[in-house]
């Protein structure tokens, strides 16, 4: 796949342009089941015609540019982990446009001329919600009228389950409530964050769980916090384990508030630190609770590893 990256006013070499594209467009933060209707339908759109089949999404979010507040906006997938996605999808050009001031002040004529017409699209798929141009005046009834029969324009309505939209902010209220099942629905697959492991305080060792410490992909959305049945990719082998995401009450002051993510590894005992992993989430099994002692911790993550693992079995 080749990932084109673009802002305004964007110059583009002509030689990278492999068209005419069947285009689908949007933010696409998650590849849900919503967003995979989008790009099979243009996918399905590609095959039938010739055309290459590519997608157009936005980087940062639009409300990093446009927002009021200064909160830091975290990603169902940042976007290396969207592009991997894309590519598994078929998708042979990734369009990434800068999210800017200047880009968002664009008039919904400028867009389709600009994103359009000059990245020689034949074929423009979005969701029946997608929004472009000044304060999002421009929607798909515009696409069409602005199209002039140049491209074609197709919209995909609505994804639902019991007949509620399937949407990224329902995904992240499920990640806040740490329900992974939903999410997991939602998705198609299990929700997943890529990170490195690093040097911890290795008190799970001390304790006889020892644990890989996780550092996220800066932007990564982290669920709730709790204990979780989960799944790691480390040296190119899937191994079941239980995670801990919080701020260990047990053994920090309350006032020190850094959160961790440490993964107990079942029948897996190598030296990972440095490492390049995935995170895949499956079962919320408690929340994070402080305990009185050592002992009661122990015997406390003897039964969460129990519960993970009959949990896990499951799924193979």
């Amino acid at each position: 796949m080749k990932t084109i990256h673009l802002s305004y006013p964007h110059h583009v070499n002509n030689d990278s342009i492999l068209g005419p594209y069947s285009l689908a467009i949007g933010f696409f933060d998650g590849i849900h089941l919503g967003h995979r209707e989008v790009i099979g339908h243009a996918k399905k759109i590609a095959n039938d015609k010739g055309l290459k089949l590519a997608v157009m999404t936005f980087d940062p979010h639009p409300s990093v540019v446009l927002g009021k507040r200064n909160e830091k906006v975290f990603y169902i997938t940042p976007l290396d982990q969207k592009l991997e996605l894309l590519q598994s999808m078929g998708v042979d050009t990734t369009f990434v446009v800068r999210f800017t001031s200047d880009f968002a002040q664009l008039t919904p004529e400028n867009f389709v001329h600009t994103f359009i017409r000059q990245l020689n699209v034949a074929h423009v798929t979005a969701g029946f919600d997608f929004t472009f141009g000044s304060f999002g005046r421009g929607d798909m009834d515009i696409m069409k009228e602005l199209s002039n029969n140049d491209f074609e324009v197709s919209v995909v309505q609505k994804k639902a389950d019991t007949h509620e939209k399937i949407s990224s902010t329902r995904i992240r209220n499920a990640l806040t409530a740490g329900d992974m099942e939903k999410v997991h629905k939602l998705l198609g697959r299990p929700f997943r964050i890529p990170g490195v492991v690093v040097h911890g305080d290795k008190r799970g060792r001390q304790i006889g769980f020892p644990t890989a410490n996780i550092q996220a992909k800066e932007g990564s959305f982290i669920p709730a916090t709790g204990v979780y049945s989960v799944r790691m990719l480390v040296q190119d082998e899937w191994v079941d384990g239980v995670c801990n995401v919080g701020y260990k009450p047990t053994f920090k002051n309350p006032d020190e508030k850094k959160l961790t993510i440490e993964v107990h590894l079942f029948n897996f005992d190598k030296n990972i630190y440095g490492e390049e992993v995935f995170v895949d989430w499956y079962h919320h099994i408690r929340d994070e609770r402080k305990f009185d002692g050592i002992e009661s911790l122990k015997q406390q993550i003897d039964k969460d590893k129990q519960t993970s693992i009959a949990f896990l079995q499951k799924l193979h």
